[in-house]
């Protein structure tokens, strides 16, 4: 099977192994039996949901081995894996001894995509994605065209290609997981919005784990959108393999030079899309039509405007669909004012990298933070953040490594260390956070951790978060 488009034909009697049950796992599974692939699919869990999930496959006819994850099943021709498995897993080692190649679910859907399939607009980085991708769709949307966001967003990918529903051209978000397991992907234009220290227990260090999102630039035919400051972005550009002709775009906060975009007296500005890039620029939309305008967000809405640029989308298009663009909850998330004292919600916020971008956004600011590290370190956040600090309240499995950062590089800042671990937590920590914060002042929840140590997902972190100001509106009213 060369790089191309794969025919139905291709499958008949191909004995194909699925790696994990699950959002990407049971769709491929499907697809494949549904060409008349062999399938077995193989997962690490057996519980309850894993043996009814299991059932509703079996009862097509594909063959589901519980329990048993690492075994390469014998006349395996091809193994096609959830995103999240380890490439050290033994199945992997296994199948790379026996001659078999690995896809994720990116690379079947890129294979199994039609001869007239859309052309697929990459967004990748170590935050802010998804928000991009968002962005994006509703640009595309403004501009008249059918299209969707998709990939790591939640719609899946086979889906989309598979599907009745016919796209003008695809919003793709791509984990670097996905990309890692994605040999073949062309995209028309993408973007790698930023790189910082993110999975590298996955990954196993910091230059794989560029090298996979740097992935998501080779074979683009239109653009390469990386983050001006952010010069690993740009490396990356670089170092791809590229279609001739296509153009590196850069997007930066400050004044753009040619061929980016920027931002010039509040205003989003093109200086890669015009006739005379040396001496034009193309206003696209305000900075107030950016929500909400915190720094990273707008960021964000320069990346999206690129990659729609770079598909010829008008000016006017951008500008609608930045306007028409609602962020998903708990990304920067505006709760509620009490007492004079604003409450963001950036649960979000699950990795130091997210909590800069989030705390550069506001001043003052009484920061709740604290969770699961995941081998993080927090002194340059601190750091960073420390003269925006009015107060700190701190919660959660490793919030100690951020009170020992706290007291190394901002020793002025009242700290409160919360002991307790059950989710009512929260609602204490909004009430101390409410004590230190004076009028004019910003509650921020950007927790810098991930949220299993106490909750099912940042979501319901966000939740618990709200459900406590919430109370205190009600108290304070």
């Amino acid at each position: 099977m060369g790089s191309q488009e794969v025919s139905n034909a291709d499958w008949q009697g191909k004995h194909v192994t699925v790696a994990g049950l699950g959002v990407s796992g049971i769709p491929a599974a499907r697809a494949l039996h549904e060409r008349g692939a062999l399938v077995t699919v193989v997962n690490d869990g057996d519980d309850e949901r894993s043996r009814a999930q299991a059932a509703g496959l079996e009862a097509l006819g594909i063959t589901v081995r519980l329990g048993d994850g690492d075994t390469l099943p014998e006349s395996t021709e091809l193994v096609v894996t959830a995103p999240g498995w380890k490439p050290g897993k033994p199945l992997f080692q296994a199948a790379a001894e026996a001659g078999v190649p690995v896809w994720g679910d990116v690379e079947l859907a890129w294979r199994l995509r039609g001869p007239d399939a859309a052309p697929w607009l990459a967004v990748t980085g170590t935050n802010g994605k998804t928000t991009t991708v968002r962005m994006l769709a509703s640009i595309l949307e403004a501009a008249g065209l059918r299209t969707a966001a998709v990939g790591n967003i939640g719609v899946s990918l086979l889906d989309a290609v598979l599907g009745d529903e016919a796209y003008d051209v695809l919003a793709v978000e791509l984990s670097s997981y996905q990309l890692h397991w994605a040999p073949s992907l062309r995209a028309d234009s993408a973007a790698v919005l930023n790189l910082a220290p993110d999975h590298l227990d996955w990954h196993g260090s910091m230059d794989a784990y560029a090298a996979d999102k740097g992935r998501a630039y080779e074979g683009n035919r239109v653009a390469c959108v990386y983050n001006a400051q952010d010069p690993a972005t740009e490396d990356l550009v670089r170092a791809a393999d590229v279609e001739e002709g296509c153009r590196a775009i850069g997007f930066t906060l400050g004044t753009p030079g040619p061929s980016q975009l920027g931002v010039v007296d509040g205003i989003l500005v093109d200086r890669a899309f015009v006739e005379n890039r040396r001496e034009q620029a193309q206003e696209l939309a305000q900075v107030e039509d950016v929500n909400p305008p915190a720094p990273h967000n707008i960021a964000n809405a320069l990346a999206a405007a690129a990659l729609a640029r770079a598909f010829g989308v008008e000016p006017a298009a951008v500008r609608d669909g930045l306007r028409a663009f609602r962020p998903d909850a708990h990304r920067i998330e505006h709760v509620a004012d009490v007492a004079g004292v604003s409450y963001v919600d950036d649960s979000k916020a699950t990795n130091t990298h997210a909590a800069e971008a989030s705390l550069a956004a506001y001043d003052p600011i009484v920061w709740i933070a604290g969770g699961l590290a995941k081998g993080a370190t927090f002194d340059a956040l601190v750091t960073g953040a420390a003269k925006r600090l009015r107060g700190a309240v701190l919660m959660g499995a490793d919030r100690a490594l951020i009170r020992e950062a706290l007291a190394r590089h901002a020793p002025e800042v009242p700290v409160v260390d919360l002991e307790r671990t059950d989710t009512g937590a929260m609602s204490e920590a909004v009430r101390e956070a409410a004590r230190l914060a004076r009028p004019g002042d910003t509650v921020l929840l950007a927790p810098a951790c991930a949220s299993m140590d106490m909750f099912v997902n940042y979501n319901k972190r966000g939740e618990a978060f709200a459900d406590a100001v919430s109370e205190l509106a009600d108290e304070s009213g």
